[in-house]
């Protein structure tokens, strides 16, 4: 059986490394297996990578849709709700933050503040720029409203209704709304009168 290499992988190289082992002995084995272990760490490093990727994917996916209109008693509530203007995405209570991030499906929370720049269009200039940007947002004593543009190959406009607590979030309904929403208002009629469509899940 050949020997560990210094890096600690095992020395698995067949025919090719046994002939070497056997021409050069010990003094030289080390010169063979280190540069194929580090390509070996390098590969599983690479591999690992992309399976984190690809279950976040999975996972962000496999995430239940929120639903796209209020019930009866939620709609009375929401109506009657008196919303504080929110500027920033900082704004925001940290649960929302939070959930937003899960409704996105990301490592980060990939959204800009109301007019910076971020990826407006199908074809990305710039791929560390945000794929969204808050547009507008308001929260009551126990619900945060949030209107954002989405770009990229799907690009239109998202909105989310959170419940939210110091203690928990949940998001109440999320769906795509109409363009050229401003204010509160505005966001919170197109929610009550059942302008909020299925996004078929690009959030």
């Amino acid at each position: 059986m050949l020997p560990q290499c210094r890096c600690g992988g095992p020395a698995y190289y067949g025919l090719r490394a046994a002939r070497f082992w056997l021409r050069h002995g010990r003094r030289q084995w080390h010169r063979w297996c280190e540069p194929s272990c580090g390509s070996r760490m390098h590969r599983t490093r690479l591999l690992c990578a992309i399976g984190v990727g690809f279950w976040s994917a999975v996972a962000a996916g496999s995430q239940p849709a929120p639903p796209v209109a209020l019930s009866v008693d939620l709609r009375a509530h929401v109506q009657d709700e008196r919303f504080g203007i929110v500027t920033s995405i900082r704004g925001l209570p940290l649960g929302v933050r939070a959930g937003l991030q899960t409704l996105f499906g990301s490592q980060t929370l990939d959204i800009a503040e109301p007019g910076a720049e971020f990826q407006s269009g199908d074809v990305i200039a710039n791929s560390k720029l945000p794929a969204r940007r808050l547009v507008a947002a308001g929260c009551s004593y126990d619900h945060c409203l949030v209107y954002y543009e989405r770009g990229g190959i799907a690009p239109g406009w998202r909105v989310a209704l959170f419940h939210w607590t110091p203690d928990a979030t949940r998001l109440e309904c999320a769906g795509a709304a109409p363009g050229g929403l401003s204010t509160i208002a505005d966001i919170r009629g197109a929610i009550l009168s059942g302008a909020i469509k299925d996004p078929a899940g690009l959030w």
